[in-house]
């Protein structure tokens, strides 16, 4: 049995970090600040729990670039990508997950391995000895971020995030709601029905986007700066952006037909999504916000079919830090300065869950074969993981680095030929070529550790 391996953070990455070190026989020592140390947005001491939403996106590995990361992922034995797929709900093409019963299982699984110990409370300092993973999060504790900026010789980036309401389903009024997956899309009827749909027609939008933009709204503490990350926009900051953009955006009508009134094309709809196995939580797609709980419940009840709705969670808004990767971290996620730390997850600014843990998978293979004397190289940059931890390892220009999803934009490109013009033929070749890298390199990866 080899030397410890710490880990601080049990989130997504730091919970794949831990079982993959473990599962090469690496002793484990996961370090979690909750229950003892509360956050803003999560509700239990759980690991591995979902706060901002429970999707995982696109589960297509052939023609998206987070299909693919799922895909390579599941190849190399992840324990974040088993329990999503145990517990997966109707989402079209997306994989959602059940939240609680997702984050119970990875706990458990955890706390079963032989290799694995989880110790509660804060880690406030960065060790001077050992071998550590730093896989704290968007939501670092105070005391850490300052001793991480204080060693990194300068600021943490920071920008905002923000969460979506969660209601019960029981208060919608199906009446004007329906179930429909956009385009119909899904493999069964289960998927094809996965999402609730309310319509607008373009007075009640209009008068909705006024409600929105004069709205009361959560203030930013003197000296903060509101940059937000595209992705997760509040559906304020984007109304702000004009009129229509909502329409073009998480409120477009396009690819659904409302059976209450199959005639009727909507201006708008709003899309809820099952949050729960139970069907018993609905979360609203694309809503997250940072009005005041006063204000989310009298706007989003000018929602038709959202009239009486009553909410398990409102929306929120929380400060998100992040490392600037690109000038800290080599190619294997260690801290130049200090290379017994790594760092792995959205503190190193990939943004998702999908790619915190999967920057967690890497350093925890990263950490564990170097513990076993067998150092692994970097993935190659033709897969979704070498694409990404290309990036934030020195490929993202250091002075504009800003969290980023995974995407075909961080791969080399490919010679399509024929499939220049075809995004659908393009996106095959990416990901047959990143298919067969994976395999390569994991085959790689176990002799070496062998």
């Amino acid at each position: 049995m080899t030397d410890i391996l710490n880990i601080v953070g049990g989130g997504m990455a730091g919970s794949e970090a831990a079982w993959q070190a473990a599962q090469m026989g690496v002793r484990v020592v996961l370090h979690e600040m909750r229950p003892e140390v509360e956050t803003f947005a999560h509700r239990t001491g759980h690991l591995a729990e979902m706060v901002c939403s429970n999707s995982f996106r696109s589960d297509d590995s052939e023609q998206n670039a987070v299909g693919l990361l799922h895909w390579e992922m599941r190849e190399a034995g992840s324990v974040i990508m088993e329990m999503a797929d145990k517990h997966a709900l109707p989402a079209g093409g997306a994989l959602a997950v059940d939240r609680d019963p997702f984050a119970q299982s990875v706990t458990d699984r955890l706390l079963a391995h032989p290799n694995i110990m989880v110790q509660y409370g804060e880690v406030t300092a960065l060790p001077d000895e050992g071998n550590w993973i730093f896989a704290t999060g968007p939501l670092t504790s105070g005391d850490l971020a300052q001793a991480i900026a204080d060693e990194a010789g300068q600021e943490s980036l920071a920008f905002f995030d923000a969460i979506a309401p969660i209601l019960y389903f029981d208060s919608i009024d199906m009446d004007k709601a329906w179930f429909q997956s956009r385009y119909d899309k899904g493999e069964t009827e289960e998927d094809r029905t996965a999402y609730l749909n309310c319509p607008m027609d373009r007075d009640q939008y209009e008068a909705f986007i006024d409600a929105l933009l004069a709205a009361e709204k959560t203030e930013f503490k003197p000296g903060e700066t509101a940059g937000y990350f595209d992705g997760c926009l509040p559906i304020e900051v984007m109304a702000e952006r004009g009129r229509e953009t909502l329409r073009f955006g998480p409120m477009k009508p396009v690819g659904l037909t409302n059976p209450h009134q199959p005639d009727v094309k909507a201006y708008a709809v709003v899309q809820l999504r099952r949050d729960n196995a139970l069907g018993t939580l609905f979360n609203i797609v694309g809503f997250q916000t940072k009005m005041k709980y006063g204000a989310q419940k009298k706007v989003l009840r000018m929602i038709p079919g959202l009239e009486n709705a009553q909410f398990a969670r409102l929306g929120g808004i929380h400060r998100n830090t992040f490392i600037n990767s690109p000038t800290l971290l080599d190619g294997q996620m260690r801290m130049k300065s200090r290379p017994n730390l790594r760092f792995a997850g959205q503190i190193t600014g990939v943004e998702g869950y999908v790619e915190s843990a999967a920057m967690g998978l890497l350093a925890g293979r990263y950490a564990a074969s170097e513990l076993l004397g067998h150092p692994v190289s970097v993935p190659p940059a033709e897969t979704a993981m070498g694409a990404l931890v290309t990036h934030i390892s020195g490929g993202a220009d250091a002075k504009t680095f800003q969290p980023m999803n995974v995407n075909f934009g961080l791969f080399p490109p490919v010679d399509a030929k024929g499939g220049r013009k075809n995004r659908a033929v393009r996106y095959k070749i990416y990901t047959d070529r990143a298919k067969s890298a994976w395999q390569d390199w994991l085959t790689a990866s176990r002799l070496d550790a062998a």
